[in-house]
């Protein structure tokens, strides 16, 4: 649902009949669940609430019907009064143009009825209001394992918004008015992309999970006062086998703990994600998706964000930004191979050349899950090669950044395959000469992976000898093929993140940087064009 900026007069306010928030900050959100059914069954109150996300996510669960497609969940039976459901897990993204659209999504506890979010340009004016809508996402109980879950999700649409401008924010339902003083802390805020190209630092990291050293990622990211967050994939991990199948281990309220812990970042900073191979949940349709579906709001200008909601684009000052889903393009983990028909492909071949062609972006920067290049534990991927590196060269990308492999690793310049620069830590490369540099960033806050046996770690303050490194890559068949590379430049056993400052001007670049959970930079390059 989409709403053009403006609205409503504020309603009176209601009575706050939730978890005092000096209690809320300690709790679990498993003691926050039982505080709320305990008090409710104290209060024996009933209201009737349920909404239910239309045809979105038709088949995301339910026996099967006689034709072999999964029926629609049943309507959803939570009867709690609004007042004491309290959103959580804040996560924002952008529209299809930054400059203009934001999506304010968030989570309740139990179904809510006439949820909204009121907005405005001063945090005590939030007199603007915009209807949003409940996704409800149903996951059908294993016998011995665990019970059926259902959880809501609440999503905002904001468009016509102002570019280079600070937005307030608060969401709720009825019963829970963000605007009444008892609810003023859980207010929010954001920026529009400006109007022109001018400097800015986004940060990217994929296989976050929940732990504390994704919390001290968290922290370190916020330090980078980032435009935009790139999730490359393997978001929460609440499917733990990572195979796309039924067989998976799988606890969807996981997700639950996910939101709340990135909620002080996400809430401010658009947290644009896309699918891995641990997010292929495939309990849900189409295609294991369904769950990303209720989950996030992400740009629609993909070649079918109903069917792939990893794969998008935007452009944010001067750089332009391609999410893809490797799972279609895997020869390591095929559930979804081919899923695409090759329309993905396609689209990434037409939106590369419609990027370059467009005035004023001066980088093109793609993130994506499965590495191109990488020596650590899953290695690369023959099928993100064969598919995309043919095309990211004909367009010539800037800058790739993966996850799937939990560490830090940093190529040279590549080109045709092989070194095309080479590219020490605090050297420059121009890719329209050099070739492209891959970087895996795998150290959000999942447990670590290492090298190859006997190849030692290289970084900033710890560099080690330059050699070959025997490792392998991915192959059709899902079996490996031995090869030994000489592009693997940095390589750093910890978690981390990556920082990019973008600048533009006379002189355009974009200065990469990673940093471990400290803060402490252990990478840093810069990408500068036709130098």
């Amino acid at each position: 649902m989409t709403a053009l900026i403006g609205g409503t007069p504020p309603e009176p306010p209601v009575p706050d009949c939730g978890i005092p928030e000096r209690l809320a900050t300690r709790m679990s959100m498993a003691e926050q669940y039982e505080y709320l059914r305990t008090k409710l069954s104290r209060r024996r109150a009933l209201v009737s609430a349920g909404a239910v996300a239309g045809g979105l996510l038709t088949g995301c669960a339910g026996k099967s019907t006689a034709d072999g497609k999964a029926a629609l969940p049943s309507p959803a039976t939570s009867k709690v009064p609004g007042a004491v459901v309290t959103p959580f897990g804040r996560h924002l993204a952008f529209g299809a143009d930054p400059k203009t659209a934001m999506r304010i999504s968030w989570q309740v506890p139990f179904a809510v009825r006439k949820p909204y979010v009121r907005v405005g340009t001063k945090p005590d004016d939030l007199s603007r209001r915009i209807t949003a809508e409940v996704r409800d996402l149903h996951t059908p109980g294993v016998t011995g394992v665990r019970p059926a879950v259902e959880q809501y999700y609440v999503h905002a649409a904001l468009d016509g918004l102002s570019p280079g401008t600070t937005y307030y924010y608060g969401v709720g339902h009825e019963g829970f008015d963000p605007a009444t003083p008892a609810h003023r802390s859980t207010i929010g805020s954001f920026r529009t992309a400006p109007g022109n190209p001018e400097r800015f630092a986004f940060t990217a990291f994929g296989d976050q999970g929940v732990s504390n050293a994704a919390v001290a990622n968290d922290h370190v990211l916020l330090g980078q006062n980032p435009a935009f967050h790139l999730h490359a994939g393997d978001i929460c991990y609440a499917d733990t086998n990572g195979l796309g199948r039924t067989t998976d281990g799988y606890d969807p309220t996981y997700w639950n703990l996910f939101l709340k812990q990135n909620e002080p970042v996400s809430r401010t900073v658009p947290w644009m994600v896309t699918t891995g191979n641990h997010d292929m949940e495939a309990w849900y349709s189409p295609d294991g998706y369904g769950g990303q579906l209720a989950r996030w709001s992400l740009p629609e200008n993909g070649f079918d964000p109903t069917h792939a909601p990893g794969v998008y684009s935007f452009v944010y000052g001067n750089v332009g930004v391609v999410a893809l889903d490797a799972n279609d393009v895997s020869y390591e983990i095929t559930a979804n191979l081919g899923y695409t028909d090759g329309k993905q492909t396609k689209w990434l071949d037409g939106r590369l050349r419609e990027l370059r062609a467009t005035k004023g972006v001066d980088f093109v920067v793609v993130f994506f899950h499965h590495c191109a290049y990488s020596t650590s534990a899953h290695a690369s991927d023959g099928g993100v090669r064969a598919e995309w590196l043919p095309l990211f060269a004909k367009h010539q990308v800037d800058l790739v950044i993966n996850g799937h492999n939990h560490v830090y690793e940093r190529t040279d310049a590549i080109k045709n395959g092989a070194v095309g620069r080479a590219v020490p830590i605090g050297a420059s490369t121009d890719p329209t000469r050099d070739g492209i540099v891959y970087v895996t960033a795998g150290g959000g806050g999942r447990d670590l992976y290492g090298f190859p046996a006997g190849v030692k770690e290289s970084y900033e303050g710890h560099v080690t000898r330059h050699g070959q490194v025997d490792t392998v890559q991915w192959a059709k068949g899902q079996h490996t093929e031995a090869e030994t590379v000489e592009w693997s430049r940095v390589r750093y056993r910890g978690f981390s993140l990556l920082s990019v400052e973008a600048e533009s001007g006379s002189t355009p670049r974009l200065k990469v940087s990673a940093l471990d959970q400290n803060g402490t930079r252990i990478d840093h390059f810069e990408v500068r064009r036709g130098r």
